[in-house]
């Protein structure tokens, strides 16, 4: 009898933790609602551990993945087809730094902080378009 209760104690205490999950959705756009060109909207979203980021083929044409060297060290790098949704839940804390690839220069970029986020020194260390690293600047002001 106690290792009933006490095995139905744990899966609900697992399946509560689980429970408060959310999921961000992200549209990727031609043209966000500031008007703004090739943008993620929203640019910017503060997750938790476990939290699952959607990102939507709203306008044709975009996909979404990590930059590479963006990303928290031991994280899982994700990568999307152009013109598909793709669903990524983030275990990992720390700054994601997400791009269109096809739109990269034109600066179509977001930033996920997941958990007590801090910006590495190196973030930028690769090759960032001007405008790209001016919106990605942006958006880390909000960390």
């Amino acid at each position: 009898m106690f290792r009933t209760v006490v095995s139905g104690l744990t899966l609900a205490a697992l399946m509560g933790s689980a429970a408060f999950a959310e999921t961000f959705e992200v549209q990727m756009l031609n043209k966000g609602s500031d008007g703004e060109r090739m943008v993620f909207e929203p640019a910017f979203v503060q997750a938790q551990p476990g939290d699952t980021i959607k990102f939507l083929a709203t306008t044709k044409g975009h996909n979404a993945e990590v930059n590479k060297g963006m990303l928290p060290d031991g994280a899982e790098a994700f990568k999307g087809k152009i013109n598909e949704e793709i669903e990524v839940t983030l275990d990992t804390q720390g700054v994601y730094g997400v791009i269109c690839k096809p739109h990269f220069a034109m600066g179509m970029v977001m930033t996920i902080a997941v958990g007590d986020a801090q910006v590495p020194a190196d973030f930028f260390e690769g090759r960032v378009p001007p405008k790209a690293k001016e919106r990605f600047e942006a958006q880390l002001g909000n960390l």
